[in-house]
């Protein structure tokens, strides 16, 4: 089974998880496109590098936006790794960066992750978290679980929210 990134449920809220989020090293591209072809463009780079250093698969993928209306296309490193121990990712649009521990509220839904069905669960999430009086504190983020050969029925997604906690 594919490695996940860790992190402790504190609090459920209906079908929203509020989770605590351990440390973590990020492999990161910065990809200037539409929200549907970014996860697209920024998977190949990502995957040349932990091939070509020999570092497992995780999961999940994570897309984010950038103020500047780009998009964030991430990879989890593997539990344990660190920065000082991480090959440099040379000559190559990856960089790496340290995700802090931190709290945030998810919502998982299967199927695929369009615009709109993006749109609509992060929606979802965030009117549970204003009717809860919880604070978002950042943009949202969306994690794939699944290869994209994996019939939409059967895939795990989820739209991730930071919050303050």
């Amino acid at each position: 089974m594919t490695e996940q990134q860790k992190f402790d449920v504190v609090e459920r809220i209906g079908s929203v998880e509020i989770r605590r989020y351990h440390p973590v090293v990020m492999a990161d591209v910065e990809v200037e496109a539409d929200y549907s072809s970014a996860g697209n463009i920024g998977f190949g780079p990502l995957v040349r590098y932990i091939s070509q250093n020999n570092i497992a698969m995780t999961a999940p993928v994570v897309q984010e936006p950038t103020a500047a209306g780009s998009w964030i296309v991430s990879f989890v490193m593997p539990d344990g790794m660190s920065l000082d121990s991480m090959p440099r990712p040379a000559g190559s649009r990856v960089s790496l960066r340290n995700s802090p521990e931190h709290f945030a509220a998810a919502l998982k839904f299967s199927g695929y992750t369009s615009t709109a069905r993006v749109t609509d669960k992060e929606r979802q999430l965030r009117a549970v978290l204003a009717e809860s009086g919880i604070t978002v504190n950042g943009p949202v983020r969306i994690a794939r679980f699944d290869p994209p050969w994996k019939p939409g029925f059967l895939r795990h997604n989820e739209v991730v929210l930071p919050i303050e906690r």
